[in-house]
């Protein structure tokens, strides 16, 4: 076994605390503390909320009573529930660690753009959400490799500042690695802005837990945060596809099998064949390792990949590839096939939320032309769909605990651009 792995295990088993840069939590006062020991165990705890098919929403949350209920009392109005849903719950053992009881809840249908109150397990504070629009405009967050830092603390209270809709994380959620009571630090962590607006997350390497015989990986991740990955018709959490406000979303897995005879490759091609441009005229994918990369991190991690899926991709005329992986920053021009291409996708890198490794400052010269915008600083991007045909992208950098926008654009739907008609050939060639 990878003696790294080795001692990682051990100290997790001795409960080791976690390194000096990662976020801790401020200890209460005395009196507060002993408020905080009466909470019940069905308290809800590490609550998070996510899209969950037409019109629904899933809410997630932890409780240290096995026998609480996956119940949530929901409505417009507050302290007054006109509705309840009844959920499903799991658990999971890793090693010497037992989790909480995980409740999964779907609510709904819910209207577009309306704030809903909701209590969860009939227990602890009421919370609030906002469901996203119907209609354009909308307003995506986007921020990869987040961590549990103090810059990830600075990120979330800039994204806290901007008024969006859905907030995307192209994997690298808790940096728990192996270390499970970090994935119940993260959820502590993300709870005021995950129980407010949707989080829509796929897995990185850091979310890979695997033990040779034990299991094969995934099992927190996939057990605390499920996306609606049955709703679009996907057999795996890896890997999954959602619509809001005329957009279509594609969350791929960068570590589950990606090639031509892979399950994830063809569920990939049935749901892009399916897709309607009328109705949804923009095209978004996220997966965490990124194909274009300028940056001496991670060179090549993502070639396999690319080489199975691009060809899919392109010939779907996806419009908009948002990456992790590499902690730094990094904007493409419309690129194919290794150069640019008006008909291409721009590719964003954004593995930059605040993780605890620092950030990938070394990049390779001479910058590609493909490369239009790099910068190795931790920040978060907003991308504000305006219209069916225009949307504005910017990353705002964290410098010294202030939001700078440092990269701004607007973007043309390939809709918009005539690219769609004259890719008949491709997508008949692909099989779509």
């Amino acid at each position: 076994m990878d003696p790294k792995l080795v001692l990682t295990l051990c100290l997790s088993l001795l409960g080791a605390a976690a390194t000096t840069a990662d976020y801790v939590r401020p200890q209460p006062r005395k009196t507060l503390q002993l408020t905080w020991n009466l909470k019940p165990a069905s308290y809800p705890q590490q609550v998070h909320i996510s899209l969950a098919g037409d019109s629904h929403m899933r809410i997630s949350w932890i409780t240290d009573d096995k026998s609480a209920p996956s119940v949530v009392k929901y409505g417009t109005s507050p302290g007054r529930y006109s509705s309840t849903a009844q959920g499903e719950s799991t658990s999971y053992s890793f090693l010497f660690y037992n989790s909480g009881k995980i409740h999964h809840t779907v609510i709904g249908p819910l209207e577009p753009d309306t704030v809903y109150f909701y209590q969860c397990g009939n227990q602890g504070p009421e919370f609030q959400l906002k469901t996203p629009p119907a209609k354009f405009p909308v307003t995506f967050a986007v921020a990869g490799d987040l961590g549990q830092s103090g810059w990830t603390k600075s990120t979330l209270d800039h994204i806290d500042l901007c008024k969006y809709d859905v907030h995307l994380l192209p994997g690298d959620l808790s940096y728990a690695d192996y270390l499970q009571s970090r994935w119940d630090t993260f959820g502590e962590l993300v709870q005021p802005l995950a129980s407010a607006r949707p989080w829509m997350v796929t897995e990185g390497n850091h979310e890979k837990e695997r033990i040779l015989l034990v299991n094969d990986g995934f099992e927190s991740y996939n057990a605390r945060w499920k996306m609606p990955f049955q709703e679009s018709g996907s057999s795996s959490n890896l890997y999954y596809s959602f619509e809001v406000a005329g957009t279509h979303v594609i969350m791929l897995g960068s570590y589950t099998d990606y090639d031509m005879y892979s399950d994830q490759y063809n569920w990939l091609k049935d749901d892009l064949s399916k897709v309607d441009r009328d109705k949804t005229p923009w095209l978004l994918v996220l997966f965490h390792v990124p194909w274009y990369n300028s940056n001496e991190a991670h060179q090549g991690e993502g070639d396999g990949m690319m080489a199975a899926m691009e060809p899919l991709l392109h010939a779907a005329s996806v419009d908009i590839v948002l990456s992790g992986h590499v902690h730094a920053y990094e904007r493409s021009k419309r690129v194919n096939k290794g150069k640019s291409d008006p008909c291409g996708t721009v590719h964003i890198t954004i593995g930059d939320g605040g993780n605890r490794e620092g950030l990938a400052q070394k990049y390779k010269n001479p910058q590609p032309e493909w490369s239009v915008f790099r910068e190795a600083s931790f920040g978060h991007g907003e991308l504000k769909i305006v219209n069916s045909t225009h949307a504005l992208w910017s990353w705002h950098r964290n410098d010294d605990d202030e939001p700078v926008k440092s990269d701004e654009v607007w973007i043309t739907s390939l809709l918009s651009s005539g690219c769609l008609p004259e890719k008949s050939q491709e997508l008949s060639t692909l099989g779509f």
